[in-house]
């Protein structure tokens, strides 16, 4: 299986309806339509507007971390989306954001910090195929900085081991991950040496823990 980066993002597009909120809602829809044609600087000043109108739209303040992301900002969208998960949300919404945090993170390569996030996500909506993906995707990275950081260390792991993981990694390709982690832990009852891929091991058992099968 060839991993293909697809790192969705969520935009917020419902927004107030009561009378009050007209020009709050105005400049949010302007900023959707802005972002929509992928002019996302226009569109983050657009969300700023209604914020100048209600300084606690939710839909707005959401919205101005999707810009900055987009700009490739990412510091300041993580921050951004950092300051609103003090804000009492419902699962959905807390999903999203926790989701476009994870997003983030990855993109700073911070990689642990990221899947944090993507898990946080999914303890409120476990149900989000997005989100499982961008985890997979995030701990296959880690995984592959793993083996690199273990490159120089192979002496010190027998064949065995080595094989035993490849045949493993073809079972985590399949998505067959109950399978391939009982193999790695069968393996390290012959082979203690095995026990060096923990790291591998420990993250095909959040993979389970999530629900991703």
């Amino acid at each position: 299986m060839k991993w293909i980066k697809f790192i969705s993002i969520y935009i917020l597009v419902l927004v107030a309806v009561n009378a009050f909120a007209q020009q709050e809602r105005k400049f949010i829809r302007k900023g959707n339509k802005l972002y929509e044609k992928e002019n996302y600087q226009e569109s983050e000043i657009q969300y700023r507007r209604a914020i100048d109108k209600d300084k606690n739209s939710y839909s707005a303040l959401f919205n101005i971390g999707d810009a900055l992301y987009k700009q490739q900002k990412y510091e300041d969208a993580t921050k951004h989306f950092n300051d609103l998960s003090g804000k009492q949300l419902d699962k959905e919404d807390k999903a999203k954001l926790y989701h476009n945090i994870g997003n983030s993170m990855l993109q700073n390569q911070k990689l642990k910090e990221s899947i944090e996030a993507y898990k946080e996500a999914l303890r409120n909506n476990p149900n989000d195929m997005d989100t499982k993906y961008n985890l997979a995707y995030a701990q296959k990275m880690m995984q592959q900085q793993v083996d690199q950081n273990n490159d120089g260390k192979d002496q010190e792991v027998s064949e065995f081991a080595k094989k035993l993981k490849k045949q493993a990694e073809v079972l985590v390709l399949q998505k067959k991950y109950r399978e391939a982690y009982s193999l790695m832990k069968e393996g390290e009852k012959i082979d203690k040496t095995v026990a060096a891929f923990s790291d591998f091991t420990n993250r095909i058992l959040d993979v389970i823990k999530i629900g991703i099968e």
